[in-house]
């Protein structure tokens, strides 16, 4: 990644109506979703980072407390010609570490099938057995936060 920077930001940030859309355009919009309905309930108290290119979101992943310790990883989203280029990990490892720095000790998270091979080269272990949501194949995916293995990237 070399022209993204990332940035935490709030709902009442200018980049959250990009984050929303850019969430819509490559999640969403696909299984014939509403742009009004990108948005999830618990919104205001997850963590939303974005990567920003000359101002405009290309990437996004959020992160929901689902107790002092853990919480879910979700509505990971890459502009289309910006995916394979390693700004999904990038997105995902400074995730893990703000998270890590906050005390959180794993990370779940629900795979579509398309993302399961990403989620597992970055060390996340499948949990249970598949399941459809939103009409689509998903796996649930878990990650511990301790000290990583050598070979981490």
């Amino acid at each position: 990644m070399s022209r993204e920077t990332l940035r935490f930001i709030g709902l009442d940030a200018p980049e959250y109506a990009q984050e929303l859309d850019l969430r819509w355009r490559v999640l969403r919009k696909p299984l014939g979703f509403a742009p009004e309905a990108v948005a999830f309930p618990f919104e205001a108290e997850s963590l939303h980072l974005v990567a920003l290119d000359a101002g405009r979101v290309v990437g996004c992943v959020l992160f929901h407390p689902e107790g002092t310790e853990t919480g879910r990883l979700f509505q990971m989203a890459v502009e289309p010609d910006r995916q394979g280029t390693g700004l999904g990990t990038t997105l995902v490892r400074a995730l893990e570490a703000e998270l890590a720095r906050r005390g959180f000790r794993e990370v779940i998270l629900h795979a579509r099938d398309s993302a399961v091979g990403f989620y597992a080269r970055l060390g996340y272990a499948p949990v249970g057995a598949p399941y459809v949501e939103v009409g689509v194949p998903h796996q649930n995916m878990r990650r511990s936060l301790g000290p990583r293995a050598a070979g981490d990237t």
